[in-house]
């Protein structure tokens, strides 16, 4: 993609979501096993969530979390939470029970959005002897106990319009904070860092054009949502684009071997040790990779043998 086909930078996460409903309509937006979403459908589910947030009193400004795996719904929670102008809060999966409640206490995050079983882990349980007073509604994706289910949830904005969720997302500006992302804190204690719409849809702008991605790819998200690399170099790079988000719960390189083959998929970020696993893996001589155009690593140092 060169700089005469790049389309002008949104100023707001909202403002991206309802441009590339026009731009990409009848393209796919999100798609997993069994389900798949057009960029026409996104901004009402979206809205949805919106509405859902607005009826149990989310206003701008209030932090919302989210402790999921990569999946559609992790997508449609963090576009509801950006267009009811609230900040959007990711917390890792691999977190204990007490490291989620404190970035969730010093985030005064008031929701969360919570897988309910992983890996075999029953994450609401996990949280549940040190959840924190800041944190009145935990909403539970896919199967599980300890909170409201999803769909239920969706139901309860029903007293609240579309136009009403529509009006809140095109009074989000530029300059208000999208995300409060938390450091690894490998050389101390976890510290939230505020990104804000405009500086974030300019970075990731500019990393659409540098890999060359464009409408119609198919972009298989491995990098956790819950990191920049899955959620702005991955989700967000592709509604900048108009590509396919495609998420991958789980690194496998015998599934990712797969999912490019039977998605034909054009598009693959990773750490360099997705890539050492697929090169050293026995199946990669005999893979059909042929769909593959854009491969992109960074996150950690890369090894000069890849």
């Amino acid at each position: 993609m060169n700089d005469a086909t790049l389309p002008a930078i949104a100023p707001t996460i909202p403002a991206l979501l309802f441009s590339a409903a026009r731009q990409h309509g009848a393209r796919a937006a999100l798609e997993e096993p069994g389900r798949h979403i057009t960029y026409a459908e996104l901004p009402g589910e979206a809205l949805a969530v919106s509405r859902a947030l607005m009826a149990h009193g989310i206003q701008p400004g209030d932090k919302v979390a989210i402790w999921a795996p990569n999946c559609i719904d992790w997508v449609l929670a963090a576009l509801g939470i950006h267009c009811a102008g609230a900040v959007m809060v990711p917390i890792n999966t691999r977190m204990k029970g007490i490291e989620a409640a404190d970035i969730l206490a010093r985030s005064h995050a008031r929701l969360l959005f919570c897988i309910g079983d992983f890996l075999g882990t029953d994450y609401p349980a996990l949280l549940a002897p040190v959840r924190p007073a800041c944190v009145d509604k935990i909403v539970v994706l896919g199967p599980g106990q300890g909170g409201q289910p999803w769909a239920d949830f969706l139901v309860s904005g029903a007293g609240i319009s579309t136009e009403q969720a529509r009006a809140r997302a095109d009074a989000v500006r530029p300059d208000d904070i999208a995300d409060l992302m938390f450091t690894s804190g490998t050389t101390g204690k976890a510290k939230g860092v505020m990104s804000a719409h405009a500086p974030t849809l300019r970075a990731f702008a500019e990393y659409v054009r540098i890999i060359g991605l464009q409408a119609g790819d198919r972009y298989l998200v491995v990098n956790p949502f819950f990191h920049s690399f899955g959620y702005k170099a991955g989700w967000i790079t592709c509604l900048i684009a108009g590509a396919t988000i495609l998420p991958q719960p789980v690194f496998d390189a015998e599934a990712v071997f797969q999912r490019i083959e039977s998605d034909r998929i054009t598009a693959l970020p990773g750490p360099p040790t997705l890539y050492l696993s697929m090169l050293a893996h026995p199946r990669l001589a005999e893979a059909d990779l042929s769909s593959l155009r854009i491969a992109v690593t960074g996150a950690s140092t890369i090894p000069p043998i890849l």
